[in-house]
């Protein structure tokens, strides 16, 4: 069980890192400054990149199937939520009479960051019902091996 709580730590402290680059980046931008803002967003498209890149390689070398078919969903959600914001579809649906396609084009930009926002909300929650999940699968099943090895 020590291995597992340890790999938890590990991907705590990963999210702890993005979440304070993502804290920082955004405090720093509200200042309005436009040319550093578009530094900090190229910035932060660079390292998406790189992740990406890195995170799609662990997929093609690994040979677990069940590994395998968790990156392929998570991939599989990625880009169904990029293609929103890609394919102009949400500035359509925000259209109106008296907005322009900037202001349409910002509107959607806010509003997919928001929800963006919220899905890494939610994606919080359900991992730690993920990783309670399995501590408390893994002391059930030390417990039973326990109590096996007792009767014998």
């Amino acid at each position: 069980m020590k291995l597992r709580q340890e790999l938890f730590a590990i991907k705590l402290y990963e999210m702890e890192q993005q979440f304070g680059k993502m804290q920082s980046r955004i405090r720093i931008c509200e200042q309005e400054n436009p040319e550093k803002i578009h530094q900090e967003l190229e910035n932060a498209i660079k390292e998406y990149k790189e992740q990406t890149l890195i995170f799609q390689k662990s997929i093609e070398g690994c040979c677990s199937e069940a590994v395998a078919e968790l990156a392929r969903a998570l991939v599989e959600c990625r880009n169904k939520m990029e293609a929103l914001l890609e394919n102009g579809k949400l500035e359509r649906y925000l259209h109106s009479e008296t907005s322009n396609t900037a202001e349409d084009h910002a509107e959607a930009a806010t509003l997919y960051a928001e929800y963006a926002m919220d899905y890494a909300v939610q994606t919080i929650q359900f991992a730690l019902i993920a990783a309670l999940s399995a501590m408390e699968a893994q002391l059930d099943t030390e417990n039973r091996k326990g109590e096996s090895s007792c009767r014998k």
